[in-house]
């Protein structure tokens, strides 16, 4: 199963994302710095922030900045990954930014429980302008 990012929510696609980990299925997301987090934008970054400055610079824990890494990181808080089947179900996970060559030509899908629903829809960031503000590269 190939997702297309653009436009869904972060922690709904995450949360579907890890239904089909558990069930045994192998899901690639596509576009991942076009997720969006919803929220204001100000308490959003003051969470993430919070995230990363977290912690000791030798010892951990570390926050990911690049966009794939910190959807992977929300994924992985809703498995058991600490658990066998956890590990397995993460290893079946890819996340790329934007659409790598060998996928360019397949269909994506979008599942409808991770769009942006009501009023809700004016108040987001993009996951890509979220890494860029906590220094990553991409």
């Amino acid at each position: 199963m190939i997702v297309d990012a653009t436009g869904l929510v972060m922690g709904r696609l995450a949360s579907v994302v890890a239904t089909q980990l558990l069930a045994g299925n192998e899901i690639k997301i596509v576009n991942a710095e076009k997720a969006i987090i919803t929220g204001r934008r100000e308490s959003i970054y003051e969470e993430y922030f919070a995230c990363r400055d977290r912690g000791h610079k030798e010892r951990g824990p570390y926050f990911p900045r690049r966009p794939e890494m910190i959807m992977k990181r929300t994924v992985r808080g809703m498995l058991p990954y600490k658990l066998r089947r956890g590990r397995d179900a993460l290893s079946r996970l890819r996340i790329y930014v934007g659409v790598p060559r060998d996928l360019s030509g397949q269909q994506f899908e979008q599942p409808q429980a991770a769009k942006v629903r009501g009023a809700s829809s004016a108040n987001f960031i993009e996951l890509g302008d979220l890494s860029k503000r906590l220094g990553a590269h991409f």
